[in-house]
C-alpha cells in the first residue's frame, strides 16, 4: 500500500500562491505590498524626525553662552559644530535606514515564502 505525503506539497504549493498573489496584484498582494511601503515609510519618518531635531537642536545650543565664547585649538566651537556634527549624523542615519530597510524587506520576502 502507498501512502502519499500531502504535507510537502502543501508547503509548496502555498509558497508559490502567495508569490503569485503579489506578482499578479491581487487584493492579498496589494496588502502584502502596502504593509511593505507602509513599513519603509514609517522608518523614513522616524529617522528624518530624529535628523531634523538634532540638527534643529544646534542653534539651541549657540544661545548657551559658554559655547558660543568657546573655542578648541582657535576655532570657536559653533563653527566646530556646524562642520563636524552634520556629516557624521546624516552618514549614520543613511546607514541605520539602509539596514532597517534591508531588514523590512528581508521580513517581506520571509513572508512572502511562508
Amino acid at each position: 500500500m502507498r501512502e502519499r505525503v500531502v504535507l510537502a506539497e502543501r508547503r509548496g504549493a502555498r509558497m508559490v500562491r502567495t508569490r503569485v498573489e503579489v506578482a499578479e496584484q491581487t487584493e492579498i498582494g496589494e496588502a502584502l505590498i502596502g504593509g511593505l511601503i507602509r513599513a519603509q515609510f514609517g522608518l523614513a519618518v522616524r529617522i528624518g524626525f530624529v535628523v531634523v531635531a538634532v540638527v534643529a537642536a544646534i542653534p539651541a545650543l549657540f544661545a548657551v553662552e559658554a559655547v558660543r565664547g568657546a573655542t578648541l585649538l582657535g576655532v570657536s566651537a559653533p563653527w566646530l559644530v556646524l562642520g563636524v556634527v552634520p556629516g557624521p549624523l546624516l552618514y549614520a542615519a543613511g546607514l541605520a535606514y539602509v539596514r532597517l530597510a534591508d531588514r523590512n524587506e528581508q521580513d517581506f520576502a520571509e513572508l512572502a515564502e511562508d
